[in-house]
Parts: structure tokens; C-alpha cells; sequence
């Protein structure tokens, strides 16, 4: 409890502890899971496992049509394929971020990756490029929304 040694000395509820270790680096965070709304389940695992190589994590029935479908690319961030509700979700579908790039999927090998994603029909919106922080391309998943493709600059 070193941490503490500097609050106050009155007894800590629990989320202020909680609070406090989170706060001052005692308990690591990241973002796991991000939703992305698709227009249908099958069609987004097939997209994202086959086209993209991600791994399907879960794919539940939660009754009621609804599902919980988790994807991810190898040691990467998760993805929960959340299929739209309704008129407002459905207008979002392939436009989550307003048309900037929403996600980014980071490798080792840009020159084999953005091959092998030509090769299974990705459409890319540029070309790839060579920036200060790595080489890029920009593309576009099957719904339209934008992703980089990006091997950091080491």
C-alpha cells in the first residue's frame, strides 16, 4: 500500500482505492474489446476470419437473434461484431468513425500483409505509403470503414 502513503489518512472507500492504484500505474489497463456494428453476423466472421485471418473467439447465442461474436487477429485487441438495432445503428454501419480511420492493424511485414490482403480482395484507398511513424495503407473493410495497415517504425 505505498501508494496510499500520500492520501489522505482517513480510511479509503473502495473506488478510491481503486482510483488511486489505477491512477498511479499499480494496476495496468487497455482497451480489449471494441464494438463494431456489421449488417450480419456470418458475413462479418467470414470477412474478418477468412479474408482477414483473425481468429474467432466466441460466438454465442444470446437468444432473441442476438449474438456475442468475438474476433481478433493474433495476440491483437478484440473485436465484438455487434449486428446493428435499429434505424440509427444500421446508418452507422460502415461509417463508425465519419469517414476518418477507425482501427489499425499493426505487423511485422507490411510488404507480405498488404500482399496477401490484396490477393483475398481487399480494397485499398491508397497506396502504400512511408510516413514518420511507419509504412501505411489505407483500406477499407467490407462494410467501408477505414483501417490503416501498418508496420511501425522500429
Amino acid at each position: 500500500m505505498d501508494g496510499f502513503k500520500n492520501f489522505r489518512s482517513a480510511p479509503l472507500c473502495r473506488l478510491d482505492r481503486y482510483k488511486a492504484l489505477v491512477i498511479h500505474g499499480a494496476m495496468p489497463r487497455s482497451i480489449a474489446t471494441v464494438t463494431l456494428l456489421v449488417a450480419d453476423y456470418d458475413e462479418a466472421i467470414a470477412f474478418y476470419c477468412n479474408t482477414l485471418g483473425f481468429a474467432l473467439i466466441a460466438d454465442d447465442d444470446l437468444g432473441g437473434g442476438k449474438r456475442w461474436v468475438v474476433v481478433s487477429p493474433q495476440g491483437g485487441a478484440r473485436l465484438l461484431l455487434a449486428r446493428a438495432d435499429g434505424p440509427e445503428q444500421r446508418a452507422a454501419i460502415g461509417n463508425q468513425a465519419a469517414g476518418r480511420v477507425m482501427l489499425f492493424l499493426e505487423t511485422d511485414d507490411f510488404m507480405g500483409d498488404y500482399s496477401a490482403m490484396l490477393a483475398t480482395g481487399i480494397a485499398f484507398a491508397e497506396e502504400p505509403r512511408h510516413e514518420s511513424y511507419g509504412t501505411v495503407a489505407v483500406f477499407k473493410d467490407l462494410y467501408g470503414n477505414l483501417w490503416d495497415v501498418i508496420e511501425p517504425r522500429s
